[in-house]
């Protein structure tokens, strides 16, 4: 038996306790970093909430706060002012709820252990049994188009192959949340867009809620419901963009006259952050 699906399991009892629609919450949130230096402030009164199943886009200058903010959503940082909530609870609970999945910049993927035996990881930290790791990793493995290669090792895989490798890793314990930093920054504009159309893909196929952190406007633009613009340090929210975009949407949206009035949108409200900082 699937352990999630046990009634004293933390994400059953997380789900069934989250009636609501606002996954994420946040009133005025500060974090200040204390450092050699002296204080840093990365967030200052950030006001923010997130519905299920949306995909909500952070973008902003480096050093904006946007990846700190994912961060706090984590419970990898603390905020040292306001709330924040997930599903109803600390950043914290949420994490021992294990209500969201992380991926980061880099895949992080151990080279010694194959695709599947990474994707394995969390589930054996979570004591699945073996028979339920065997399926999930072949659930996974499907969702991102990696069947086949569960018994390569990382090196074997291209940049794009392990970053679905990873995201395949975030979503094997089946939370509701997909945490993402960042992910396809690091690859080229062709393998970029290949992976922007397939996590389209990958959302409305699961109905999850993602939190996605990037520099790009248009791939803000081309993913999102909703685009949250921040401002230099300390991070501020200068805009929060509701998308009018359909669901499904072929990267030839790009060059249509709403994509690009979007785009405009975002460009000034990164400008009219950094305006407000001079």
């Amino acid at each position: 038996m699937d352990p999630r699906m046990k009634t004293d399991s933390p994400v059953a009892a997380a789900r069934a306790e989250t009636a609501s629609p606002i996954v994420i919450a946040a009133r005025k949130l500060d974090l200040t970093f204390q450092t050699n230096d002296g204080p840093v402030l990365a967030l200052r009164d950030v006001n923010l909430t997130v519905n299920r199943g949306d995909f909500v886009s952070f973008i902003g200058p480096s050093g904006c706060g946007k990846t700190t903010f994912l961060r706090v959503v984590g419970a990898l940082e603390h905020p040292t002012g306001g709330e924040i909530t997930v599903n109803g609870m600390t950043p914290d609970e949420a994490r021992r709820a294990r209500a969201y999945g992380y991926v980061f910049q880099a895949a992080g993927l151990y080279p010694w252990r194959t695709i599947a035996k990474n994707i394995k990881l969390p589930l054996e930290i979570m004591g699945y049994s073996k028979d339920d790791q065997e399926r999930q990793v072949e659930r996974v493995l499907k969702l991102v188009d990696l069947e086949g290669f569960g018994n390569k090792f990382p090196w074997q895989l291209s940049g794009g192959m392990q970053q679905r490798a990873s995201i395949a890793r975030a979503l094997a314990f089946d939370a509701d949340i997909l945490l993402m930093d960042e992910p396809f920054g690091a690859l080229d504009e062709i393998v970029r867009d290949h992976l922007n159309e397939q996590l389209l893909a990958l959302w409305a196929r699961t109905g999850k809620t993602i939190g996605f952190v990037t520099h790009s406007i248009p791939e803000a633009v081309y993913l999102s419901t909703r685009i949250v613009v921040m401002s230099p340090r300390p991070g501020r929210i200068t805009d929060v963009i509701e998308s009018t975009l359909p669901r499904e949407r072929p990267l030839e949206i790009r060059d249509t006259p709403e994509f690009l009035a979007i785009a405009h949108r975002v460009r000034e409200g990164l400008r009219a952050g950094h305006a407000y900082d001079e």
